[in-house]
């Protein structure tokens, strides 16, 4: 992402700043893309409301290209796990090639949305039979390269996947192209470094505690101690999943978990969906952060987060778009929201105090935690912090007679009509008058690529 050579300033009728609306905000962005505090005499306007731009802190990129391909009965009962087998025959056809394209149009439509960050969850290593590829960060280079062609800010997180299970068996064909073993994951580690900018992150992931066994998560965990970035691990999305690690491990996911390593704000806790109200507790006191990706887990029929009880504990929490069935922050905040509305038959769930704005408290929770589990300075327009944000649409219907007391309610629960005008990446316009800079290059690639894909 190229910098400008010189300071700029702007103006904003409401900047969101400190978690609520602030009249006439004045910033200016440095020739790093950096917001620095100031005023100058020759500010340019950008709208009336503008805010940080929301980091989506789980993604599968390959998956964008079969949304909407499992939605079929299956003979028996459909799980996540029979969805599993739709997904991994679909990403035996994926190649550097058409990862690249495919990661391209999602990371468009991601700015298009209001996602300026995205954490992809990179588990397509190798080849479909398991041989690596001649360069071997090959899939990661693509997924680097996509993220540079559309604008986005990433951070990569290459996948620790090594078990079939529980047990210990191995991968089973379909799962030997994302198999690592240790000395070859840190390897892919140290060299994708080098590659590393203000816009471009390397963290870790484990796949999970079925896919990782315990020594290698203590080997990783001990090579990565002096680096402080992001862990990230999917953790107690299914029944099944806790069920196993009982039978296998005699405790919980979470609760081996924080029995075995030190989970802290360093950590993403993916899908931490079936937790007891001690487990809620605990991931609330670490200060890790709860990845929900709403649009995802109902899709799988995963279930719903315990969300009342994590906010009371003053829980961290971010949002993901996952499998990409949507790609909106603002259908993953409303969904967030609604899924407890059903099941208490309550309203305004999320706000904890009288006459809380819920759309201000959950768009501010997820910025801070999608911040953290980024492991950059983002989510917010103060000094130092990246120049990610974005202009709503103050001219849109939706918007109208709204003030700073109802249009973040309005922008998350008044409809779909997209909103977000322009967006801001690092200093950088990526996004104007609703149009990104090089949409329809990226989308007629993307087309050919899937029909490509549909025919093998």
């Amino acid at each position: 992402m190229s910098a400008t050579t010189a300071t700029r300033y702007f103006q904003a009728g409401q900047l969101w700043r400190d978690s609520a609306w602030r009249s006439g905000g004045a910033f200016a962005v440095d020739g790093q893309g950096r917001v620095i505090e100031g005023q100058g005499e020759s500010s340019h306007y950008l709208g009336a409301w503008v805010l940080p731009g929301m980091p989506n802190l789980h993604s599968h990129a390959f998956q964008r290209a079969m949304a909407g391909l499992a939605e079929r009965r299956g003979p028996s009962d459909d799980s996540f796990w029979s969805w599993r087998e739709t997904m991994y025959a679909f990403a035996a056809r994926i190649d550097p090639e058409s990862l690249q394209a495919i990661a391209a149009q999602l990371y468009v439509e991601m700015l298009k949305a209001g996602y300026t960050q995205v954490c992809e969850f990179h588990y397509l290593h190798h080849q479909p039979d398991g041989t690596p590829y001649a360069q071997p960060e090959a899939m990661s280079l693509a997924l680097i390269e996509a993220a540079r062609e559309a604008g986005i800010a990433l951070t990569l997180l290459p996948v620790l996947y090594m078990s079939g299970g529980f047990d210990g068996r191995a991968l089973s064909p379909r799962q030997r192209r994302f198999g690592h073993d240790l000395d070859g994951y840190l390897r892919l580690l140290d060299t994708l470094r080098k590659h590393e900018r203000d816009d471009l992150r390397v963290g870790i992931a484990l796949h999970s505690l079925r896919a990782v066994p315990e020594q290698a998560i203590n080997g990783v965990l001990a090579a990565e101690a002096a680096k402080q970035g992001p862990i990230h691990i999917h953790i107690a999305e299914q029944i099944g999943e806790v069920q196993d690690c009982l039978a296998t491990r005699g405790a919980r996911p979470v609760e081996w978990l924080f029995n075995h390593a030190q989970v802290d704000a360093r950590w993403c806790l993916v899908h931490a969906t079936h937790l007891t109200e001690s487990e809620t507790a605990q991931i609330a006191r670490s200060g890790a952060v709860a990845g929900l990706c709403p649009t995802t887990e109902a899709n799988l029929g995963d279930g719903l987060f315990p969300l009342t009880r994590y906010l009371d504990a003053q829980g961290v929490l971010g949002i993901g778009s996952d499998s990409h069935i949507s790609i909106s922050p603002v259908e993953e905040l409303r969904w967030l929201e609604y899924g407890q509305r059903l099941t208490t038959r309550h309203r305004n769930i999320a706000s904890r105090h009288k006459d809380d704005s819920v759309g201000e408290t959950l768009w501010q929770a997820a910025l801070r935690g999608g911040a953290l589990a980024a492991g950059l300075p983002i989510g917010e327009l103060k000094e130092g912090s990246r120049a990610d944000l974005l202009v709503l649409d103050s001219n849109a219907p939706l918007l109208a007679a709204r003030d700073n007391r109802s249009v973040m309610d309005s922008f998350l629960f008044a409809g779909n009509t997209p909103l977000v005008r322009d967006v801001m990446v690092g200093g950088q316009w990526v996004v104007r008058d609703f149009h990104h800079r090089d949409e329809e290059r990226i989308a007629d690639r993307y087309r050919a690529v899937v029909e490509r894909l549909a025919k093998t």
